[in-house]
């Protein structure tokens, strides 16, 4: 599947399932970068990630994103460039966008056979790989935990979802934009590229011992994705799209995580769970 297919996706309520921001939209924010003015930099942000409908009039306009966006981070629909969705705008954060309505799937995409495999393709520089394996394997067990799916590492060749750290244009037409900003992005379930994760190098990795962008919180996230999942309005939610320091010890999926999985994939049996 091409990358223009991959970025139409179906709107799932209350989540919204996306795809990582199209080339165009990265390299125009990348040139604005931190200097350019507020609403240079909220035209950048609301173009990556509240990408047009049907109705180009209506969705070009600045104050009709800025409401999407505002609504979605339940903030007050005013369509009033403000300090608070400013100081949203500058959290580091998936790549994938918050809402996009249209799919060529006819339904929610999800992984057909109950067991799914991965393989982590390349490493990053800041964990050792044994720390980096460990915690791609943690954060499928928190999601099959919740679902009757179960997941196998393979070694080589090609698994349904490969896992991958890279710098700048990575192969995928969704560049990377550095330290900061975007963290990662991470394709629905499909053929192709469906499925995969991919992890900006340019970040500081970490497992939470030390400052850093935690591997686990982020990993959990976009494997979010990867199983079918958009992202979800609610702060606690694993799935919300900006990133925020927690604690690794004890972090797990909310509520609203654990009710999105299941509907796509159903509860795990009880008597099986532990």
């Amino acid at each position: 599947m091409g990358p223009a297919a991959l970025l139409c996706a179906l709107c799932l309520l209350p989540r919204r399932l996306a795809w990582p921001l199209p080339a165009e939209a990265a390299e125009a924010a990348e040139a604005a970068g931190a200097r350019g003015p507020p609403r240079t930099q909220a035209q950048d942000y609301l173009k990556r990630f509240y990408p047009s409908d049907s109705e180009p009039r209506k969705a070009d306009s600045f104050e009709a994103r800025l409401k999407l966006m505002q609504r979605f981070f339940r903030l007050p629909v005013t369509g009033v460039l403000n300090s608070r969705v400013l100081e949203i705008m500058q959290k580091p954060r998936c790549g994938v966008p918050d809402i996009a309505e249209y799919s060529l799937f006819p339904t929610q995409p999800k992984w057909i056979s109950r067991v799914v495999t991965y393989r982590v393709l390349s490493y990053t520089k800041d964990l050792p790989r044994v720390t980096v394996n460990q915690l791609v394997a943690k954060a499928l067990t928190m999601w099959s935990q919740e679902v009757p799916l179960s997941f196998r590492r393979v070694l080589v060749g090609t698994a349904d979802i490969m896992i991958s750290f890279a710098r700048g244009a990575h192969g995928d037409s969704y560049p990377f934009d550095g330290p900061g900003n975007t963290l990662a992005h991470a394709f629905a379930p499909g053929p192709g590229l469906g499925g995969d994760a991919h992890f900006d190098e340019d970040e500081r990795w970490t497992d939470g011992s030390r400052i850093g962008v935690n591997f686990l919180i982020t990993a959990t996230h976009e494997l979010g994705h990867s199983l079918g999942l958009g992202h979800s309005s609610d702060p606690d939610a694993v799935m919300y799209p900006t990133y925020r320091v927690r604690d690794s010890k004890n972090f797990k999926l909310s509520p609203d995580d654990i009710e999105g999985i299941q509907k796509l994939y159903g509860e795990k049996n009880k008597s099986r769970k532990n």
